[in-house]
């Protein structure tokens, strides 16, 4: 099955979990806490499992792996991996900046991404060596060169317990030109249709990295954890366009590997 395909697919099902899960969009939701301390609710739980039915229906033989519902066939070559609402606490708040997000895996590999934003009528998709496309139209990361002209985002500026963190983004703060918390994946969506510079959370799982990593990379930005590693699977992530990449990473993390070209 060609990229392409793939692509189409995870647009089409990204979609049709934001529909989903605005079914239950400002209205009452009953809140169970996870181990990890995050919220859940029915709407999560229904959107994902309406995508796990989709998949089983058109790709039966494929591996699946969701934020809410776990993993099924685990050793498939290739495998599907859902966020239903990313974003929930932004979700729980009536808050419109949530997104449903579906990326296709091999091993480590991201072969395709997709987001829909379904209250903002925004949806992006990207598959390896087809480009990314907003609303049907191809977009890419901003020509911005300087970070002092730059606009950098994170979900949560206090990084959790994460002091050396926080303090990173703090520096980079000082030489931005502007830093804003509009996060989670709708800050992904801003650094891949040229609307800000970088984004960077310090603590991301794989369901949140894996498709905003395919849409970064194939609007022509630079998507590596916080050590400097082009993955999805380092539980962390920096995106940004090329012109400040190894700037901005040299402030958030000094240490930091050069970013590796995409492939």
């Amino acid at each position: 099955m060609n990229t392409s395909t793939l692509m189409n697919a995870a647009a089409e099902l990204a979609v049709y979990t934001g529909e989903v899960a605005m079914q239950h969009f400002r209205r009452a939701l009953e809140v169970d806490i996870k181990r990890d301390g995050s919220p859940v609710t029915a709407a999560d739980r229904a959107a994902e499992a309406a995508a796990r039915a989709w998949l089983d229906t058109r790709f039966p033989d494929d591996g699946v792996l969701g934020e809410e519902l776990g993993e099924t066939r685990e050793h498939a070559r290739r495998r599907w991996i859902l966020d239903p609402i990313d974003g929930t606490k932004t979700f729980l708040r009536g808050v419109p900046l949530w997104g449903s997000l579906v990326a296709v895996v091999e091993g480590e590999e991201v072969l395709a991404g997709a987001a829909s934003f379904p209250v903002l009528r925004e949806r992006i998709v990207a598959g390896h060596g087809e480009g990314c496309h907003w609303n049907g139209a191809r977009c890419r990361v901003s020509d911005v060169a300087s970070l002092e002209d730059a606009t950098a985002l994170t979900t949560d500026e206090r990084f959790g317990d994460r002091m050396h963190q926080r303090a990173a983004w703090a520096r980079l703060g000082s030489v931005a030109a502007l830093t804003r918390s509009w996060g989670d994946c709708y800050g992904y969506l801003l650094v891949a249709t040229g609307r800000a510079e970088v984004m960077a959370d310090g603590i991301l799982s794989v369901w949140d990295a894996a498709p905003v990593m395919a849409l970064i990379e194939e609007a022509g930005g630079v998507f590596t954890d916080w050590s400097g590693r082009r993955t999805a699977f380092g539980s962390s992530a920096i995106a940004t366009n090329r012109g400040v990449a190894e700037a901005a990473r040299t402030i958030l993390s000094p240490r930091h590997d050069r970013p590796r070209e995409a492939s």
